[in-house]
């Protein structure tokens, strides 16, 4: 058994969350999470909200509340979203905590101690109509190696090259359209080049460990030719305070809200323990150099997961050409892998908020259910390639595969049983017929696990649809509705029996994909209390700060998840006419759906 830390993205706080957000880093990391557990590790798994920065500001400018209003609010809605969706998170926390202060103070204060914090004066843009400072994410023009007409302030998303505002071509704000003031300022710039030898030496480890995924790895590595200091503090008055003298009193310079955000994964262990009454067992998963550690997100987020915080937590240990020595929390471990997901679009386009082009998951959850979406972001999602969403395959998979495969396997089984005997029956001798599709499920097992294990969750859904199909076969082969007679009993007993068995291990293997779903069937074969643990929502009080300053949280109570293997069926156990297991879409849904779109 191992230590498993399952570090998941953190939504920004300015909004609900759509389906493009939820397919690159929620689904995917509950479904490996999940499936950890059940194969026996100890398993963490944290995230929160991000809550600092300028766009905060302007879309708190723009609604006529303050920044904290914005983040409070919307922080319920994301985290009410992911906890319906089924996200097993041990903690869903936020970074507007003072424990997440703390925290990132701490990396800042031992990174700047050991050398790898140094400070310029550089140019910062700043609005001219407002005096207000804009981040580098949100000034755009040309880059200038590969000429991408739609580059960033901080790298160019067509050719990957970390960029300053300073070097675009005709920079603009992606406010207003306006030509933005460049003017002298004074910030903190993490030393990347003193570090890029330790950065180097782990990527090339990784690379040889064969286990990332080869778009990422071959990113992360291409991003090192370029590399050069990055400001780690911003001229801004929303965010965690520079915790160094001359400094934190400044009311208008914080740290970068991207140097915060990463550090959530470490501030979000350390709050857990803290919540469990074992304020130092954070430390199984970040100190133990055997611990496993898993980041997922989607792929516009991988430089800052295989470059700036696996050299926040060298420069943290010491660990660059300066050397240094680690701080009050000792080394840390870097990722074991970056797990990145490609980009889903809708319909052939680009998600957009701004323009209404969106589909909201609580919308989704709302008309179809959890089970019905995570479905499709395993079976097609933006797993190792960009993927498209269309309305007539989320119908089509929904009916065809969840409905007709798997549903029907379900919903005839637990009737013929229910009709013939009323409960599983007690099986006779297995005819070869019997054994080779109890031997097919049991082998998938392995199969599906070795897939889940490496992350590649559309192999392993489909590996175990295809399951499906082979025991929907073995009903067509045995005939069990045709077994009537007194003198077929004992081969009904046998076919039904083997049909309960198989049907209970394949929910096995699908409740990491639907959890939702695998309590209902646990219920419909005779299983008493809950198969598959599922989050809770629930409200706490800030641990550092006084009564009232309270916000919600996910977590849940997860050490009751079952083994991933075969369980014999109970004989004996009561099987009552189930109802259908999944909602069989109208094709009308498809119209409907793009009328909803066309009108936003």
């Amino acid at each position: 058994m191992s230590k498993v830390l399952s570090a998941v993205a953190w939504p920004y706080a300015n909004g609900p969350r759509h389906l493009g957000h939820v397919a690159g880093f929620a689904v995917p990391s509950d479904v490996f999470s999940r499936y950890m557990r059940m194969a026996g590790h100890d398993v963490l798994m944290v995230s929160g909200s991000d809550e600092h920065g300028t766009p905060i500001l302007v879309l708190a400018d723009k609604e006529g509340v303050t920044a904290r209003e914005l983040v409070d609010r919307n922080h319920a809605v994301i985290a009410a979203e992911l906890a319906d969706l089924g996200c097993s998170y041990d903690l869903y926390t936020r970074t507007t905590t003072a424990n997440h202060y703390a925290v990132a103070q701490e990396l800042f204060s031992q990174v700047w101690k050991n050398g790898y914090m140094v400070e310029q004066t550089t140019r910062g843009a700043i609005s001219p109509s407002t005096g207000r400072t804009l981040p580098d994410r949100y000034i755009e023009g040309t880059c200038p190696i590969c000429s991408y007409p739609e580059a960033r302030g901080d790298q160019c998303d067509n050719c990957g090259n970390q960029l300053d505002p300073t070097d675009l071509i005709d920079p603009r704000s992606r406010i207003d359209g306006e030509v933005p003031e460049f003017v002298e300022t004074q910030h903190f710039f993490l030393d990347l080049p003193a570090l890029a030898d330790a950065l180097r030496e782990w990527l090339e480890g990784r690379e040889a460990s064969g286990t990332w995924r080869p778009n990422v790895i071959k990113f992360s590595l291409n991003i090192l030719q370029e590399i050069r200091p990055r400001a780690m503090t911003r001229d801004i008055d929303w965010g965690i305070p520079v915790p160094l003298d001359g400094w934190r009193d400044q009311p208008t310079k914080r740290l970068y809200v991207w140097f915060d955000a990463v550090i959530g994964y470490l501030s979000a262990s350390i709050e857990w323990a803290r919540r469990q009454g074992q304020p130092e067992r954070w430390r199984e998963w970040w100190n133990d150099p055997g611990a496993l550690s898993y980041y997922f997100m989607g792929k516009d987020n991988i430089t800052f997961h295989s470059q700036i915080w696996p050299a926040e937590l060298l420069a943290y240990a010491g660990a660059g050409s300066r050397g240094g020595e680690p701080g009050q929390y000792g080394v840390l471990n870097l990722p074991t892998e970056v797990v990145s997901s490609e980009y889903l679009t809708m319909e052939g386009k680009q998600f957009s908020t701004s323009r209404g082009y969106v589909i909201y998951i609580r919308e989704v959850l709302d008309r179809y259910g959890p089970d019905a979406i995570r479905y499709f972001i395993c079976a097609a999602g933006p797993e190792n390639q960009d993927a498209n969403f269309t309305w007539a395959e989320f119908v089509q998979r929904n009916n065809s595969e969840l409905v007709a495969g798997w549903g029907n396997l379900v919903n005839r089984t637990a009737a013929m049983v229910a009709k013939s005997f009323g409960a599983i029956p007690e099986p006779g001798a297995l005819e070869p017929v019997d054994e080779a599709v109890r031997a097919r499920v049991v082998a998938a097992f392995d199969t599906v696990g070795d897939l889940l294990a490496r992350q590649r969750v559309k192999a392993a859904v489909a590996e175990t649809m295809r399951t499906v199909g082979e025991v929907n076969k073995y009903v067509t082969d045995t005939e069990p509705f045709k077994l009537k007679g007194d003198d077929q009993r004992d081969r009904l007993a046998t076919v039904l029996h083997t049909l309960a068995q198989c049907v209970s291990d394949l929910n096995t293997m699908l409740s990491p994909f639907l959890p939702h779903s695998s309590n209902a069937v646990h219920r419909v074969l005779g299983g008493e209390g809950v198969f598959m643990p599922m989050p809770e929502l629930r409200q706490v009080e800030d641990l550092d700060k006084e009564a009232g300053s309270g916000y919600p949280v996910i977590t849940g109570e997860y050490t009751g998840t079952p083994a991933w293997a075969s369980r014999p069926v109970v004989v004996g156990a009561r099987v009552s006419k189930p109802t259908p297991l999944f909602a069989k879409l109208d094709e009308s849904v498809v119209e409907d759906e793009l009328g909803r779109l066309a009108e936003s």
